[in-house]
Formats: C-alpha cells, structure tokens, sequence
C-alpha cells in the first residue's frame, strides 16, 4: 500500500469499527457546536463597535443581569461556560486527531498528493488540519484565561487585550479558529447530504472567512484603542 493510499485511508473512509461512525458523528455535532459559538461570540465581542456602552449592555444580559436586583451579571456565568466549552473543544480534538497524518512520511504523500491534483476540498482538508494543529495550543490559553480571570467589560476586557500583551494571542487566534471553523461547517455540510452544490457553499464560506476576520480585526483594534487611554490601575466601566 502507497504513503498516499495510507494517507486517505486514514482520512476519508471508515475505520472498520463501530466506534469510527460514532467518531464521526460526534466529531461533526461538536463541531457544529463550536462553530455556531463562534459566529455568536465574534458578533457579541463586535458590540464593542458600537460603543462601550453597548458591549457592556451585552455583556450582562449574557452574564445574567436581568437575574439580579444591581443589574449586573455574574461572572460565574463566564467561567462556567468556558469550562463547558473547554469540555467540548477536548473532545472534538480527541475524535479528530484519529484522522490526523502522524508520520512525517503521510504529510510528504499528503503534499505530494495535493501538488498532482486541484481538488478544492482536499486543499480545504489540508488547511482544516494546518489550523486545527496550531488551534490545539492556542484555544486551550484563551480558555484558560476566562476559567482563571472571567471578569470581562469594555474597560478589563481592553485591559487584557493591550495591557497584558493578549493581542498577540488573539491576532493569531483569529485567523486559525475563522479558517478552521467555516471550513469545517463547510465539510460536514458536504458530508451529511445537507447540499450537494459544492461549489455554492464554498462561496459562502469564503464570505464568511473574509467577513468574520474583518469583524474580528475591527474588534480587536477597537480594544487596542480603548486599552491604550486607560490608566493603571484600570478602573471596571460604569455606565453614565
């Protein structure tokens, strides 16, 4: 058997166990579920756009506010909701990584393969893969940092974007995690008969790429900005 057979034998078809169905579908739901978080989270942390004052309106109707006698929400909320999300990012990463090239001969099969042929979902395949390897080591940070510290406004969140040096870790986030998830809702789309017009969808997810990385820069430097008049020690924002 070819390095190349080997590479798409451990990609694109069955495992020849029962539990390799089970993978998939467990690999494509968790995989829907993250990347419908993340086209609401990147529109929720967009609200920064419209002014601090609206970010921090969004922020406690999604940490529970209206719950409370203050108004304010309860950044418990927050860490328990990354724990949740932490959870599912663990076990989509455990059913993906079965498909994953391991030796360094299956990615030389797997470059060779994709320089003989243009098949655009096999380039698609192969930056899925390129993104979800450096998403391995850059969610679980981010993760962990909402977990530790889930106070979140205009004035902290800025705080920890331009102060604490994060925009270093999300300017690489960003692109990985918009790659990688509208690829992958693009793949299980295709893989689970929900179109069959290939080529349309495909348009749709490069909208989507283009669009989601200019949302997401625009955020970012908006919070760079604002980061960049606070003083220290930064003040939480307070509505007037």
């Amino acid at each position: 058997m070819t390095s190349i057979t080997r590479v798409h034998n451990r990609v694109s078809t069955p495992l020849g166990h029962p539990w390799s169905a089970k993978a998939d579908r467990l690999q494509s739901a968790t995989g829907i579920m993250l990347g419908s978080f993340l086209l609401l989270h990147m529109h929720f942390e967009s609200s920064i756009l419209l002014g601090k004052e609206a970010f921090y309106r969004v922020v406690q109707l999604l940490e529970g506010g209206m719950f409370s006698s203050t108004g304010h929400g309860f950044p418990i909320v927050t860490k328990v909701f990354s724990v949740f999300m932490l959870l599912v990012v663990i076990v989509h990463a455990a059913v993906a990584l079965r498909r994953f090239p391991a030796q360094l001969g299956q990615w030389r099969a797997l470059r060779s393969h994709m320089g003989s042929i243009n098949h655009k979902d096999t380039h698609a395949w192969f930056w899925q893969l390129i993104s979800g390897f450096i998403l391995f080591f850059l969610v679980p940070v981010h993760l962990f940092t909402m977990i530790l510290n889930p106070e979140i406004g205009p004035h902290l969140s800025a705080e920890r974007v331009y102060h604490d040096n994060a925009w270093l870790l999300y300017a690489l986030l960003l692109p990985a995690v918009v790659v990688h998830a509208m690829i992958g809702l693009y793949r299980v789309a295709v893989k689970w008969g929900i179109t069959t017009k290939r080529s349309g969808l495909r348009k749709v997810a490069k909208v989507l790429i283009i669009y989601l990385l200019c949302l997401g820069t625009a955020s970012l430097v908006s919070y760079l900005f604002i980061g960049s008049e606070l003083g220290i020690p930064v003040q939480p924002f307070v509505p007037e």
